[in-house]
């Protein structure tokens, strides 16, 4: 097995990776609608002389790459984007719109990088497929559908995706985040917070603006709501747990001087652990609940579950044997430990699903000037863009370097 031999055409195919990102970039789809995305994957795959599936779990493709006797490795990639204007002012930035589950349009952008991961698996591929000589095994490649949405990974599997396809003996991924360029690297255990989504709508009374006495104001009540929330972690939750709670979305009334009937909240809870994840529903239901009350209602809030996402928790041996080949291809100095991180992933469904170990890693995508000018300001929250920021989109390269090569280090640490 030679990484040097697998890697060795990486610069020649690099101009053509960076003309597919810019063009996934500048053509995003909002999650399950993905339709042009699945096709350029689907052909530069049967191009590559893949085995290709289309239709999986919706708008899914999926990609078998054999090569003789030996383990399987899953490999994936997202490739849905989000209800975003775009704003980085770059000339392959997205000016695409969509219709989003509301009927609404909206502008639509990459903002949270799945136009790289999906770049980065197809070119880690194309060289994988190119040096048969140098391993022996089989590659499974997924590109996945509404990763946003938290509904992608589940209908790939609840599709016959382990009866249809190798049973991987690893899955491995990465996702790209504001960190330097070139940098890399998979936190051991708990990795991605567990997602909880609510929707929740309080009903109040309607009426004048001009006679909010004859009305039970349900923006009022909202308001309430959101601010009484924002106690729950910092007074409920031990500042050694971890949990997040965000209201994201509010919407009520039509008019400034028309008090409405209704008011409805999304709110999004993240968690580590199932003892601080039910406390905290727990109290999020109560909040709202005992607000409501406060506010004097003729009727009971509604709260919604909506698809929300599970903890992801990388293998430790896992974790462990990809970090020390990255420190061995990459140098020390470029492969770190991010902690966990607050977002959600549900990457972790194909290994959970049948209990195969699994490593998630972040890769770095952000200009390294330009982080560490941040650092030294004290300024990095304010001047690097994070992901589902309008603003965000990472640099080129190194990023696509390092993304196909962290993919190929990687599967070629389990593959003969």
């Amino acid at each position: 097995m030679s990484i040097e031999g697998v890697l060795g055409r990486l610069a020649e195919i690099k101009p053509g990776l960076h003309d597919l990102y810019r063009d996934l970039h500048a053509h995003p789809e909002l999650s399950s609608q993905e339709h042009r995305t699945a096709g350029v994957v689907a052909q530069r795959l049967t191009a590559l002389g893949v085995e290709v599936a289309e239709g999986v779990g919706g708008t899914g493709v999926v990609g078998v790459l054999r090569n003789g006797d030996g383990p399987t490795v899953l490999l994936r990639a997202d490739f849905d984007a989000l209800p975003v204007t775009e704003q980085t002012g770059l000339p392959y930035a997205s000016t695409a719109t969509g219709i989003d589950a509301d009927g609404s349009e909206v502008g639509v952008m990459h903002a949270c990088g799945h136009d790289l991961h999906v770049t980065c698996l197809l070119g880690a591929l194309d060289l994988l497929a190119g040096e048969r000589s140098d391993w022996s095994g089989t590659v499974v490649a997924v590109f996945q559908p509404a990763e946003e949405t938290g509904i992608g990974a589940a209908a790939m599997v609840e599709d016959g995706f382990f009866d249809r396809f190798p049973r991987p003996d690893v899955v491995l991924g990465q996702h790209v985040a504001p960190m330097p360029a070139g940098m890399l690297g998979g936190h051991s255990g708990p990795a991605f917070a567990a997602l909880d989504s609510l929707v929740v709508r309080v009903f109040g009374r309607g009426g004048h603006g001009s006679r909010p006495e004859t009305t039970v104001d349900p923006i009022v009540l909202a308001a309430a709501i959101i601010l009484r929330l924002q106690t729950v972690v910092s007074r409920e939750v031990a500042a050694s747990d971890l949990s997040v709670i965000t209201v994201g979305s509010v919407h009520a009334g039509n008019r400034d001087n028309i008090i409405p009937d209704e008011a409805v909240l999304e709110v999004s809870i993240r968690s580590y652990t199932e003892p601080v994840r039910a406390k905290v529903l727990a109290a999020v239901r109560r909040v709202i609940k005992g607000e409501a009350i406060a506010s004097g209602v003729d009727r009971e809030p509604e709260i919604t579950v909506m698809p929300g996402m599970p903890l992801l928790r990388n293998d430790p041996a896992t974790t462990s044997r990809t970090n020390a080949a990255f420190q061995q291809w990459f140098g020390t100095d470029r492969v770190l430990d991010p902690g966990a991180v607050t977002g959600s992933e549900d990457f972790g469904v194909f290994g959970d699903t049948i209990g195969v170990p699994y490593c998630y890693w972040i890769l770095g995508g952000t200009e390294a000037a330009t982080y560490l000018a941040a650092v030294e300001a004290d300024r990095v929250d304010e001047d690097i863009p994070s992901n589902h920021s309008p603003f965000f989109a990472p640099v080129i390269e190194p990023t696509v370097a390092t993304g196909v090569s962290a993919l190929v280090v990687a599967t070629l640490t389990w593959l003969g």
